[in-house]
């Protein structure tokens, strides 16, 4: 084992176990549930790690470290895949410092976006080097941005071996008939979109294609930027969620994505340990059936 990854697990991991009761220690812990990439036999933890706006936060050092306590805790819990885009501030340098401070964890799936009308292998560079990394995991064209230029950069990046897999991205619901028309003419490793269980416009098309088609499928906004999750602060849980191990509405909420599946990966993103942990738990254990994802909207409906 490298020096760097012995002193990521004797100091970083000891420190976040030590200062983050609600981890899971053990096999667990070393062993999250994972998900298969369909195109590559690829393992992907199935809850990873978003960082639009919570590591937007400069060059302040003390939030920068908290950023890297998250990730700290994050690894320790078994997370490795890390999402990001140059349209996210800070937030690819301030991952590339917690990777410097903490080494780079085995099994980290780095992925990245490209998002210009300008030089995307430029961009893509200096992205690289933000993280630190020698190579990205996946690309994605964010939100489909010059994408008609920007796919088969990233298809030669990948046939040359510089890059792992290949993707196009959206949120909110935006411009998913452009979308399906990608998906259905291009070959494609990833799709990310919003999915939630009030954001459900993806069943009816992008999901049963990313299926058809073999492609992963990341999903961003699960609890749309933190919205749900506060709305449903304080209310009791339904009896569903003690059927199914949850111990929060987040994990529930969680659950119900995890659950579809054309799903391989959803990235929540929190400023918080404990809600990374408490994120990576909602993988593990019994997800519910179709009936019960049913049972589930009715009633966050109920309750919004």
């Amino acid at each position: 084992m490298p020096d760097k990854v012995q002193g990521w697990r004797r100091r970083e991991m000891l420190g976040a176990i030590a200062a983050a009761p609600l981890l899971v220690a053990g096999p667990a812990a070393a062993a999250p549930a994972t998900r298969t990439v369909p195109s590559s036999g690829r393992a992907v933890p199935a809850v990873g790690l978003g960082t639009w706006i919570t590591f937007n936060v400069g060059d302040d050092p003390v939030l920068r470290d908290e950023c890297a306590d998250v990730m700290a805790a994050f690894f320790a819990a078994g997370g490795g895949m890390i999402d990001s885009s140059p349209m996210y501030g800070s937030s690819q340098p301030v991952i590339g410092h917690g990777l410097t401070k903490l080494g780079p964890p085995p099994g980290l799936f780095a992925a990245d976006k490209v998002w210009t009308s300008g030089d995307g292998a430029a961009q893509i560079e200096r992205s690289r080097q933000f993280w630190g990394v020698p190579r990205f995991d996946l690309l994605q064209v964010h939100n489909l941005v010059d994408w008609e230029r920007k796919l088969p950069l990233l298809q030669e990046m990948k046939a040359a071996g510089q890059l792992g897999h290949v993707g196009i991205t959206t949120s909110e619901g935006r411009r998913h008939d452009e979308f399906v028309r990608v998906m259905e003419g291009h070959r494609l490793d990833f799709v990310q979109v919003t999915y939630n269980v009030l954001d459900r416009e993806v069943e009816e098309r992008i999901l049963p294609l990313a299926q058809d088609r073999g492609i992963g499928v990341i999903v961003n906004r699960p609890f749309r930027q933190g919205a749900l999750t506060r709305s449903l602060e304080g209310q009791p849980l339904p009896p569903v969620a003690e059927d199914l191990g949850c111990k929060s509405w987040g994990q529930l909420l969680l659950k119900f994505i995890l659950a579809h599946p054309a799903v391989t990966c959803a990235i929540p993103a929190t400023t918080r340990v404990d809600h990374v942990q408490e994120n990576l738990q909602a993988a593990e254990g019994p997800l519910p059936d179709a009936a019960l994802r049913r049972q589930i909207a009715a009633d966050v409906e109920a309750v919004l």
